[in-house]
């Protein structure tokens, strides 16, 4: 196959994040955001990668995603690196709900672009501005192949017994409630890439992911498959997040329904948008709450406790799950870059094989590295992610196989 570019795109309400890749190396050629789609005052940000350039800046209206596109497309055949070359093999699409029926990456068709519209209640946010984003990039390059690498996917090995909830059988299936956990491209690439920081095989070891960022959520991968996920139906459900509440008593609601008098919309924004670390304490940017936590505000170290006390349950969870665990890996923007919560996730875990060394923690690293001490039962790991690659991986990996 002599075309090696592949183009991620993640296209949200009203952005698109791209970055185009050279697949011979996984080298970035391109990278950028157009954000505020739809406003007068939208922005594409746009990077490219070549020696001695520096990220140019557009802003003004850009009305819809297909002008957002159109901008990008525009951006990229400055540098040479248009979407009519003949380099480029296919775009990959992130798209955050895939069900059951996508478990790996698929070429998109009408037949698939229909199903990931019949999805749209199960990822509401989510699943309409990703198909935006298809539909928009087939129009303008009707002739290449689209590829959706699913969030979802990864998740979809677990058992049963981690997947269902208990509750009744028909009711579930009638309206596809079960646990489809997300960010799997995240957890997929980081599991990966902590067996190869340890010399292995993805089938030989046992990892817990834990993915910190806005959104959180913990995996417990088993020989390279994903045997259980803190998020659910929603990713609401599991850590503490951002502005997200994670687990919570179901009759939480009901309570606030009949006791409030707050209606599903009103409870739906406090869970999802005014819960978690900003609900606790105001912020949700860790590095602004350990600032706070070191000026002894007790708000701040309230909330980061409730925050370590979920993280250290759910890697306790997965300990018992995976029986024998090799490695714990931390990444996301709090994970890699938040060595108090690290520290504070493992500390008391010595029992379980698990500590850090304090040196090797607070050191500032742009790879892959064992922050654990000389010897440890187990590893402890920040490892950089890249669901970029990883999507682009995937596509043109898929694409290879249909040529």
């Amino acid at each position: 196959m002599t075309a090696t570019r592949v183009l991620v795109l993640n296209s949200g309400s009203s952005s698109v994040k791209y970055r185009l890749l050279d697949m011979r190396d996984g080298s970035r050629l391109a990278a950028g955001l157009v954000e505020r789609i739809g406003e007068q005052t939208s922005r594409l940000k746009h990077t490219p990668l070549a020696a001695g350039t520096g990220t140019r800046e557009v802003t003004g209206p850009i009305a819809d995603h297909d002008a957002a596109l159109k901008a990008v497309a525009g951006e990229l055949a400055r540098d040479g690196l248009g979407l009519d070359s003949p380099e480029l093999a296919a775009i990959g699409h992130r798209v955050v709900h895939g069900g059951r029926r996508f478990t790996e990456p698929t070429v998109i068709d009408d037949t698939v672009l229909a199903e990931i519209e019949r999805l749209i209640p199960l990822a509401p946010l989510h699943n309409p501005a990703n198909l935006t984003g298809i539909r928009t990039a087939r129009a303008l390059r009707p002739d290449l192949p689209q590829v959706a690498v699913f969030d979802t996917a990864f998740h979809t090995t677990m058992p049963e017994s981690a997947a269902r909830y208990a509750i009744d059988v028909e009711t579930a299936d009638a309206h596809r409630i079960r646990r489809y956990g997300f960010h799997g491209t995240s957890h997929a690439y980081v599991s990966r890439a902590t067996a190869e920081l340890l010399g292995r095989s993805p089938e030989e070891v046992n990892v817990i992911v834990l993915h910190l960022g806005n959104g959180a959520s913990a995996s417990a991968v088993r020989g390279g498959r994903c045997v259980d996920t803190s998020m659910g139906l929603t990713p609401l459900e599991g850590l503490v997040m951002g502005t997200r509440s994670g687990d919570l008593d179901p009759a939480v609601i009901f309570h606030l329904m009949r006791v409030g008098g707050m209606s599903a919309d009103e409870i739906d924004t406090l869970l999802n948008k005014r819960s978690g670390l900003i609900g606790l304490c105001g912020d949700n940017d860790m590095r602004e709450i350990r600032r706070r936590v070191d000026e002894g505000d007790e708000r701040a170290r309230l909330a980061f406790d409730i925050y370590v006390h979920r993280l250290r349950k759910y890697i306790g969870a997965y300990c018992a799950v995976l029986g024998t665990v090799d490695a714990v890996a931390f990444t996301a923007g709090v994970g890699e870059n938040a060595a108090p919560v690290r520290e504070a996730a493992v500390a008391g875990l010595e029992g379980l094989g698990l500590a850090v060394d304090g040196e090797l923690n607070a050191a500032r690293a742009d790879g892959p590295r064992l922050i654990s001490p000389a010897g440890a039962r187990v590893a402890v790991a920040v490892v950089p992610t890249d669901e970029e690659l990883e999507i682009a991986t995937q596509t043109y990996a898929l694409v290879g196989k249909h040529d």
